[in-house]
């Protein structure tokens, strides 16, 4: 294989393994992962590098996002083959070139794709990016039975910790204070924190009442959450 051919196939591929990375973080985050450790998961998958016991539990707590990480483990070995397999042609093919023609055929290609990544990281570029993602994968993962939206931070025990985007009060909670709402007492879940549309985070007290639009720090089991406060995963930002 010609040096310039085999250089910019390897270039490519790190070009596609880069952007098949954000696709899997951007999805990771729709079904309820922050960003920072959706990043660190698929980058773990990808390279086949294996996650932390305590976050892999975030991982294997729903059955959307074990059958994502499976999906990311496959593609991760198949593309792990083939730079593999770029890159030893690569150097083959080096074999016989001056080292100014091997200087340039390695040069260009990567510093093209370089260029490509940064101009993608370019914050308008990657804002209609991620739209356009976003909106694809929202078809994807809609679930037309709940409006509110939960995102998982962490798990403690067997109970786990999430915040919640009100979009619509739950029927059974509208206009009812906190401590008539049996969320405690009925369904072990534990309010930590509220934020109230257009006020600071505060902590909830036995008077307050949800509103459309609110964003609660809680508590409890990950099923239940999502079941009592009519709530689907999703990042929102």
């Amino acid at each position: 294989m010609n040096i310039y051919v085999a250089a910019s196939l390897f270039s490519l591929l790190m070009l596609i393994y880069w952007v098949i990375s954000e696709i899997f973080t951007m999805l990771f985050r729709f079904i309820g992962l922050p960003e920072e450790k959706a990043r660190f998961q698929v980058t773990s998958l990808l390279t086949g590098c294996g996650f932390t016991t305590r976050e892999s539990e975030m991982i294997l707590s729903t059955k959307r996002r074990r059958l994502l990480a499976r999906i990311t483990m496959l593609f991760g070995y198949a593309f792990n083959i083939s730079v593999v397999s770029a890159l030893v042609n690569m150097f083959l093919s080096m074999k016989g070139t001056q080292f100014s023609g091997k200087f340039v055929a390695i040069l260009i290609p990567i510093a093209a794709a370089a260029l490509i990544i940064g101009m993608i990281r370019i914050r308008s570029v990657r804002h209609w990016i991620d739209d356009k993602i976003t909106k694809l994968v929202g078809s994807i993962f809609r679930n037309e039975g709940a409006s509110n939206t939960i995102m998982l931070i962490d798990h403690i025990g067997r109970g786990s910790i999430a915040k919640i985007t009100l979009k619509e009060v739950p029927e059974e909670l509208e206009g009812v204070e906190l401590a008539s709402s049996g969320l405690k007492e009925g369904k072990n879940i534990l309010i930590m924190l509220v934020e109230h549309s257009g006020s600071p985070i505060e902590p909830p007290t036995a008077k307050t009442v949800f509103g459309p639009g609110d964003r609660l720090t809680v508590f409890g089991d990950y099923k239940t959450l999502c079941k009592t406060f009519n709530a689907r995963e999703r990042f929102d930002d």
